[in-house]
C-alpha cells in the first residue's frame, strides 16, 4: 500500500509543506512516482516522518536530526546535550516560579531585584531604582553584601538625614553629613561598607559600568547629595590611605621562636 503526499502528512501528522520541506534539506528521501507523476510513499517514508517528529518534539534541531545518522554515540550525544539545556531551563523556571511567588505576597514589591522585598519598605523610589541598576551592574556577591547592610540598618537615622538632604543645604551641613556616611562607603574598613565588585569581564565594561552609575545617581538624587557622596568617597579613600601608610610604618612583630 502506498499514500500520496496529503495522505502521507495526515497519517504522520504534519503538513504537506513539512513533508516537502523535509525533501528539500535532504531529510526524508523522494518517494518512487506513479506513471501519472503523482508521489507514492510507503511505510519507510511513514516510519521515517515518525521518526523526525519524534526528534523534533524532543527538541533535536533538523539540522541535527539529519546529521545524527546511524552512529550512536553521536546520538547519545546530541540527546545529553539537549538534556543538560532542558536542564538549565527547568532551573530557570523554578528560579521564576520562586520569584513569583515572591512577589505575590503581601508587601512584594517588583520595583527590587529579587532577594530584596524584605527592605524595599525603607526604600525611596530613587534608591530603589539605584538598586535595580545595581543589580545589572554588579556581582551577584556584591548584591548580598548590599542586601545585608540595608537589612541590618546600621544607621536609620544616617539614612533618613541623607534622603531629606535638601539641594540648597550648606558647607557645613554637607561635610558633616559626608564625614557620618564615609565609613560605610565603598573601601572602608567597617562591618557595613560595600565592595561593587562589576560583572563585566573586561576592563572597558567595568569602567562602563561604573560610568552608568555615576550618570544614575546624577539623575537620581539632588545635587546636594551627590556632593554628600563624593566627600564622603574622598574621605572614605584619604582614611584608607592613612591606614596603609601607618601598617606600613608599624608592621605586625614576628615572635622570635627562640631559633
Amino acid at each position: 500500500m502506498t499514500w500520496s503526499t496529503r495522505e502521507i502528512a495526515e497519517l504522520s501528522g504534519s503538513t504537506v509543506k513539512t513533508v516537502r520541506y523535509y525533501h528539500e534539506i535532504g531529510l526524508l528521501d523522494e518517494p518512487d512516482r506513479e506513471p501519472n507523476g503523482y508521489k507514492r510513499y510507503e511505510v519507510r517514508h511513514l516510519t521515517r516522518l515518525l521518526q523526525i517528529k519524534r526528534l523534533t518534539g524532543l527538541g533535536v534541531p533538523l539540522a541535527q536530526v539529519a546529521a545524527m545518522g546511524t552512529d550512536p554515540d553521536g546520538r547519545a550525544s546530541v540527546f545529553r546535550a539537549i538534556d543538560a539545556e532542558l536542564e538549565a531551563t527547568v532551573e530557570r523556571l523554578q528560579n521564576i516560579r520562586q520569584e513569583l511567588a515572591t512577589l505575590s505576597r503581601p508587601g512584594a514589591s517588583p520595583d527590587v531585584p529579587a532577594g530584596f522585598s524584605g527592605v524595599a519598605e525603607h526604600l525611596r523610589d530613587n534608591d530603589r531604582a539605584l538598586i535595580m541598576i545595581y543589580a545589572q551592574l554588579f556581582s551577584d556577591e556584591s548584591m548580598d553584601a548590599v542586601r545585608q547592610t540595608l537589612e541590618a540598618r546600621p544607621n536609620p537615622a544616617l539614612d533618613e538625614e541623607f534622603r531629606d538632604l535638601p539641594e540648597d543645604a550648606d558647607e557645613a551641613t554637607r561635610q558633616a553629613l559626608a564625614e557620618q556616611i564615609a565609613p560605610f562607603v565603598a573601601g572602608a574598613a567597617t562591618d557595613h561598607s560595600v565592595t561593587l565588585e562589576p560583572k563585566a569581564s573586561t576592563s572597558r565594561q567595568a569602567e562602563a559600568a561604573r560610568s552608568a552609575v555615576g550618570h544614575a545617581i546624577q539623575a537620581l538624587y539632588n545635587r546636594a547629595q551627590v556632593d554628600v557622596l563624593r566627600r564622603a568617597h574622598l574621605i572614605s579613600e584619604a582614611n584608607g590611605d592613612a591606614r596603609s601608610a601607618r601598617d606600613r610604618r608599624d608592621p605586625v612583630p614576628i615572635e622570635n621562636d627562640g631559633h
